[in-house]
């Protein structure tokens, strides 16, 4: 049965070879671009778009990581400075100021940004970790490394050189630990200060780390 004839300006005609009548193909002029490349080509400079913006955003908020990492163990090392201070002034040593300030300010942020890396960061990576127990990660490594490691440190190395100088009563045996406690018990509550700071720092720095992660894994989605 021969087809009908196309109508001029038809854009569609009945299948051929016994298909069924009410299927039908468009036909396009020579050189007119077919549905399908007009749309790659208009979707292919909104996907860029999107994938630059994607890429982007996960710039500023690795950068926004990087940042309170660092700013975590900068902290840490100002505390280790501070309780330096204290300490040198406790038992009154004078020497060995610039290996004792240089030590205290290195290693409290050498510590603070490699246990915050192992305990919060690759935690958060794995999947393996809530927000709450984030925030807490955080307010631990916080405190234990910008406070409480830097107080220790400066109190041992302090003690010893007002041991090896005798800037200060050598301690009896058996309580030199409580010698040296009883000693610095007044200026030791300066430690406060950076204690309070920590903890709200820790917690604020845990949840802003989460939320990034959030973040980045919507991106990645």
């Amino acid at each position: 049965m021969a087809a009908p004839p196309l109508r001029p300006g038809a854009g569609v005609v009945p299948w051929r070879d016994g298909g069924p009548e009410d299927t039908k193909m468009a036909v396009y002029p020579p050189g007119h671009p077919t549905p399908s490349l007009q749309d790659a080509k208009l979707r292919r400079p909104m996907v860029m778009d999107i994938i630059g913006k994607k890429i982007e955003s996960l710039r500023k908020e690795k950068a926004l990581n990087i940042r309170g990492t660092f700013l975590l163990g900068t902290t840490a090392g100002i505390s280790g400075i501070s309780a330096n201070l204290v300490f040198r002034s406790c038992f009154k040593v004078n020497y060995d100021t610039l290996k004792t300030f240089t030590s205290l300010a290195t290693l409290p942020f050498l510590s603070s940004v490699v246990t915050y890396k192992l305990l919060v960061t690759d935690a958060l990576c794995s999947g393996n970790i809530s927000k709450e127990n984030c925030a807490l990660r955080s307010l631990l490594v916080s405190i234990m490394c910008g406070v409480l490691h830097p107080t220790a440190l400066a109190f041992s190395k302090n003690g010893r050189l007002a041991v090896k100088y005798h800037t200060v009563p050598l301690p009896p045996k058996g309580r030199v630990l409580l010698h040296w406690v009883l000693l610095c018990q007044t200026d030791i509550k300066l430690m406060l200060i950076p204690l309070i700071f920590h903890t709200f720092f820790g917690l604020f720095n845990g949840l802003q780390h989460y939320a990034v992660y959030e973040r980045t894994r919507e991106n990645y989605m």
